[in-house]
């Protein structure tokens, strides 16, 4: 036998093997169910992805949330005449922003792009949709769709018609206190936040989860809670996601150009706990609605409490026992530089920041987050905010 043919036969084996360990890899994920890893492994692996990616709803299913009545901003006197400093420019080359916003009574002061982005160009909001559907949760409250923030899941959703799912309320959902098992591991890619973002059944996904602890008490932020929540706002308001998002919200606030909302398949629902796409000027606008107490022009579209009550601890208690401060009805709250502050968060570091007291809107949206928490919230948070106070001073 030949050395030529000796490897060949080695190679044919090793072929062999690694064929097989694939077929029996295959059947476990399908017996196991999870045929879900194959969308993941396809669009964050095999692209040398770790994670979602910010414009990752080119490849999925989405309904359009659609604006009729554009209402562009005003724009400053001092449009763009400040500028980053050389420090500032590469912590936003560092963390891969591609768009960063600011709004200062009620006018556009400065906007810059990175990449192909630009002002009319959607990114995920990865998280910050969680605040879009608290917000639409306020507006079925005025509309009387939701009877109040103390209504029983159970009346809306069946399913939670259990002894421990009958304590639920929409305040829970809205608080992060359900006291349903979620799993909020985004590593993990047998987690809720994978099965969930690449899988194409959230009804069944989110069956699998029960409330296991006393709702209403800790603090937990799981994403899976506000995929709840959007099941209720759908069952409760009769109208898809979207369809509300559009009638409602998105075009009451002038916003000018389309949302995509991705949701698990064709006829699916939205994945409420992600995946709103929009422009940095438009998630702007939900900034601006909450920091005018829910009203927009001549019209209250959120009632002035629920938009207080969201921004204002809830009376939730942390895992140590210490009170719950920084999370209200799906919004972020933080202090810096004596200026209260409240805000929209998403994973990447999508943020929109509205501090109140200076009018002053602030808009990043991008793909890494600054992770390191010598505060209560991430450190490129207050950096954001160091930097628009500078250009509202100059």
């Amino acid at each position: 036998m030949t050395q030529n043919t000796f490897t060949d036969k080695r190679w044919k084996r090793r072929l062999l093997r690694f064929s097989l360990v694939l077929i029996l890899l295959h059947i476990l994920v399908e017996i196991s169910g999870h045929h879900y890893l194959y969308t993941t492994l396809r669009m964050t692996v095999f692209k040398g992805k770790l994670g979602p990616e910010i414009e990752e709803y080119k490849e999925m299913v989405n309904d359009t949330v659609m604006s009729y009545e554009p209402q562009p901003w005003a724009v400053s006197p001092s449009f763009n005449q400040s500028s980053f400093s050389e420090e500032e420019e590469a912590y936003h080359q560092r963390f891969g922003s591609i768009a960063f916003v600011v709004i200062h009574q009620d006018q556009l002061l400065f906007e810059k792009y990175w990449e192909h982005f630009g002002d009319g160009v959607p990114s995920n909001s990865f998280s910050m949709a969680k605040s879009i559907v608290g917000a639409l949760t306020g507006i079925a409250i005025r509309q009387g769709a939701i009877e109040g923030l103390d209504q029983p899941l159970y009346r809306i959703l069946p399913r939670y018609d259990t002894p421990m799912g009958k304590k639920v309320t929409i305040r829970d959902l809205l608080t992060m206190s359900s006291g349903i098992e979620f799993d909020e591991h985004y590593l993990n890619p047998f987690a809720f936040p994978a099965k969930a973002n690449y899988g194409d059944n959230l009804e069944l996904l989110v069956a699998e989860y029960e409330v296991t602890s006393e709702p209403g008490v800790y603090f937990d932020y799981q994403s899976g809670t506000t995929q709840v929540l959007g099941f209720a706002l759908e069952a409760a308001t009769r109208h898809k996601m979207s369809d509300y998002a559009t009638q409602h919200l998105w075009n009451k606030v002038g916003a000018e150009h389309p949302a995509f909302w991705s949701k698990d398949h064709e006829d699916g629902i939205a994945k409420t706990f992600c995946c709103f796409n929009a422009s940095a000027r438009d998630f702007a606008r939900i900034g601006k609605l909450y920091l005018q107490n829910g009203r927009w022009g001549n019209e209250q579209i959120i009632d002035s409490a629920y938009v207080a009550a969201s921004v204002s601890p809830p009376g939730t208690l942390n895992r140590d026992g210490s009170p719950c401060e920084t999370y209200g009805f799906s919004w972020w709250m933080g202090k810096h530089k004596d200026h209260d502050f409240f805000f929209m968060r998403g994973i990447k570091g999508q943020y929109v920041l509205v501090v109140p007291d200076l009018e002053l809107i602030v808009t990043r949206l991008g793909r890494i987050r600054e992770n390191n928490r010598t505060k209560p919230h991430p450190e490129d948070v207050y950096r954001y905010l160091d930097m628009a106070f500078r250009m509202i001073d100059e």
